[in-house]
């Protein structure tokens, strides 16, 4: 049984038979997967191997870009361009059409970021990240004495810090009407919600989930269309409620790390796990990115 049901309402997103399916394994850390509905492929970070990934059903796997500043969270643009949180680098860029990647974000009020970790992109084109310090060796590469969260403004020019008293921000998400901006503490083991002004400023930040367990943590999250929040944590994928209800886990064999939307009709839920990629079927669409 791939799943661990604590509440029936679980049984309308995901059936109770669904296959968590392997579709490539052998990897060093697979983090940050991307669906690009045209070309129907999947991209993710293979972080220590320095590569982005690309899998689809016909041809299998193949290099993306190498080398990939160590890459974690991927998303795309208004534009359709790739944007990468890259640790190596301690940035977020963006490829161009040509495949000319530019920084779009390294330093804040003069000082390097930690290593960006994972992105989202609001309907009006800003970008949101967060800033946890796993990609940096040693205390003394940090330039920052906090571990924030940004808005990057939709010309690219301003880049302002919205939250730094997060412990180790990592996986963020709008819900569907992007009222509710979702962050996740790894160390903390729980999400915060803050409620999005419409500057693009967050305000009235509250917990609005918390994980306990072994073999895994809070890291990469989505939502589906229904606002039901998707977090990777212990033993798999948890599934909250808008209300916060915890409705139950979808179970993976290997610890997770990540999670994304795609397929034909965006139910399709891939997740990266440790040294592997995997699949399971949805019966709820999730939040479009391309």
């Amino acid at each position: 049984m791939a799943l661990d049901v604590r509440d029936e309402k679980l049984l309308e997103l995901v059936d109770s038979e669904a296959e968590v399916k392997q579709l490539a394994t052998g990897f060093q850390f697979t983090e940050g997967p991307l669906w690009h509905s045209i070309g129907r492929y999947l991209l993710f970070s293979d972080i220590p191997a320095n590569k982005i990934r690309r899998w689809n059903e016909e041809s299998g796997m193949s290099v993306f870009r190498d080398p990939s500043g160590k890459s974690n969270g991927l998303t795309y643009d208004k534009g359709g361009h790739l944007i990468t949180c890259e640790h190596a680098n301690r940035r977020v860029s963006r490829t161009t059409a040509d495949g000319d990647v530019q920084t779009i974000a390294s330093h804040y009020q003069g000082k390097r970021l930690n290593s960006p970790n994972d992105i989202v992109v609001k309907s009006d084109g800003s970008i949101y990240f967060t800033d946890p310090p796993y990609g940096i060796s040693s205390e003394s590469e940090k330039e920052l004495d906090f571990h924030g969260v940004y808005r990057l403004s939709p010309d690219k020019q301003d880049l302002t810090l919205l939250v730094d008293d997060f412990d180790r921000p990592n996986g963020i998400c709008f819900s569907p009407d992007e009222s509710i901006l979702y962050i996740n503490d790894t160390k903390r083991m729980h999400v915060r919600a803050f409620d999005v002004q419409d500057d693009g400023i967050l305000a009235n930040g509250r917990v609005f989930a918390e994980e306990e367990g072994e073999n895994g943590v809070p890291d990469g999250m989505k939502v589906d269309v229904n606002g039901n929040v998707y977090l990777t944590g212990p033993n798999g994928i948890w599934i909250f409620a808008p209300d916060g209800t915890h409705l139950g886990i979808i179970l993976v064999p290997e610890r997770t790390a990540n999670l994304a939307w795609g397929g034909d009709f965006w139910k399709s839920l891939f997740i990266t796990a440790s040294t592997s990629i995997y699949r399971v079927e949805c019966k709820v669409e999730g939040i479009a990115v391309s």
